[in-house]
């Protein structure tokens, strides 16, 4: 692609106002997207839903941002930065308002899209703004305020969230996004240039488009309904995922190949961006596995509300912003691999306190290992995030960020289904365990039986206590089963993040020129 210059206007704004322009709309993005999840519940309630149905409204924006992510470096060197922002965010904020409007499960997918439209470049181009704004010495506080908006306001979502169906409607939730779309539009317009120097698009890649989007859409309805249809036991499914694998295949050859590609994939021979993105990848998924399952936990098993089961996570968010205080300080001082190694002992050590679950533990039990995941994922974050695009030249940092996102974007549209599933199937394995215990032959369960059995028949005959009984004890067996199947899958991501200690020693620190 050939080099074109673009005249960019002559004011100059300050640092501390062209962060707030583009991490403004960014953060609210994030609140809106993890916000949603803890609404799910009443906005199937609203619609008259299952919950089958309602995960599209979930998936939905995921399929749409994880395509536009990718697209964000080609859309930047097409339209402008500015220009780009401007417009995606009155994107996002049309479909805030579509969402809030919305009569049927229909138009609310519609607006889920076209927020998923709106909101996918934000992130990317937000870091590689920053990234490109700040001087070398100051990128550690860039990536402190990009972790603000993007983990930080995501954490805070359940709390919003969880507060807002409480004490008044869903739609308010999208609601909020209107009036920041519009202030961020004229941020953006006073304070963002464009950049000087950017490719010029000579040929737009439809083929890599298509099996972007082929791949992202089959993938995604595998993970949503594989469970519900036994995964590879159901023959669609099977098709689907090797449709889905198959476009995979084809986009990436055809991006390797491709003169114009829409991404250049070739960037993950860098070693601090192939590396960079595992490790960011995997603290998605490590945050966001314990968003998605300590709610379902809470609200389903210990019968939390919404907004008590997102005040169990707002003290992550308070270590996380105490954090952000000082880590730029930690990071001049010490080599940014121990900080990322360390914050990773301290995100499997906070996991590792779920495998004490049970159904009479405290709030405080449950709140108090927040604060170490809040430190991990500050002290790994935030010097990943200033390390994976280090060694990139400047005219990749578009390109870097929007594949480096739609990695983290995948993982954690995946991490969601996954860890969902391992849920189910490890429940399903404790199940047969546990009903051996359920027998005549058992001593301790003859004597439980028998005084439940007694207690019943108090009110009831002899005939309905015992069924009563056996339907009691049945119960108590399926919620043990899926306790110490959260207990088990907690443990597993605990062991990930100890696994990827060593593997942060392979990043280069020497990033203060671009190749």
């Amino acid at each position: 692609m050939q080099q074109a210059v673009i005249t960019t206007r002559t004011h100059h704004s300050p640092l501390w106002l062209v962060a707030l322009s583009i991490l403004l709309p960014t953060s609210f993005a994030c609140l809106a997207t993890s916000a949603t999840n803890v609404a799910i519940p009443h906005i199937s309630g609203y619609f008259g839903l299952t919950i089958d149905e309602a995960n599209w409204i979930i998936t939905s924006y995921m399929i749409a941002n994880a395509c536009l992510i990718l697209m964000s470096g080609w859309l930047e060197n097409l339209m402008g930065r500015t220009m780009l922002l401007k417009v995606f965010i009155t994107i996002f904020t049309i479909g805030s308002l579509i969402c809030a409007m919305a009569p049927n499960l229909n138009i609310m997918v519609l607006g889920r899209l076209i927020q998923g439209i709106g909101g996918g470049p934000m992130t990317p181009i937000s870091q590689a703004i920053l990234l490109a704004a700040f001087p070398p010495d100051k990128k550690g506080i860039a990536m402190s305020l990009y972790g603000l908006a993007v983990m930080v306001f995501a954490i805070l979502g359940p709390t919003f969230g969880g507060f807002i169906v409480d004490n008044a409607d869903w739609q308010w939730i999208y609601l909020v996004n209107i009036p920041v779309g519009i202030l961020s539009v004229s941020l953006i317009h006073a304070n963002i240039e464009d950049q000087e120097v950017r490719k010029k698009v000579e040929k737009t890649d439809f083929p890599g488009m298509i099996a972007l989007v082929l791949w992202l859409l089959s993938m995604q309805i595998v993970l949503d309904k594989g469970q519900q249809y036994n995964w590879f036991d159901c023959a669609w499914i099977s098709w689907l995922a090797g449709f889905s694998a198959c476009a995979l295949a084809f986009f990436i050859v055809w991006e390797l190949e491709c003169k114009s590609p829409l991404i250049n994939l070739r960037l993950f021979k860098d070693k601090n961006f192939f590396i960079g993105t595992i490790l960011s990848s995997s603290v998605n998924m490590l945050v966001f596995s314990t968003i998605v399952l300590l709610p379902q936990f809470l609200q389903n098993m210990m019968g939390y509300t919404a907004i008590l089961s997102g005040y169990v996570l707002a003290p992550r968010l308070v270590s996380c912003i105490l954090m952000m205080l000082v880590i730029n300080s930690l990071m001049q001082l010490f080599d940014n691999r121990i900080l990322i190694a360390i914050g990773f002992f301290f995100l499997g050590i906070s996991t590792l306190f779920f495998i004490n679950l049970n159904l009479t533990v405290s709030f405080i039990y449950v709140a108090i290992p927040q604060v170490l995941m809040g430190v991990g994922v500050i002290m790994t974050f935030i010097p990943i995030s200033a390390l994976v695009l280090g060694t990139l030249p400047k005219s990749e940092l578009s390109n870097g960020a929007s594949l480096h996102n739609l990695c983290k974007s995948a993982m954690t549209a995946v991490i969601a289904s996954v860890a969902s599933t391992l849920v189910a199937r490890h429940s399903q394995i404790h199940q047969v365990y546990l009903v051996k215990n359920l027998s005549n032959f058992n001593l301790i369960f003859q004597q439980k039986f028998a005084a439940l059995t007694h207690t019943f028949m108090a009110n009831a005959s002899s005939t309905f206590a015992h069924t009563k009984t056996n339907m009691y004890l049945y119960k108590s067996l399926l919620s043990q089963s899926r306790l110490m199947a959260y207990v088990d899958v907690f443990a597993m991501f605990a062991l990930i993040a100890f696994l990827l200690i060593p593997l942060a020693f392979y990043l280069n620190v020497d990033t203060n020129s671009h190749k």
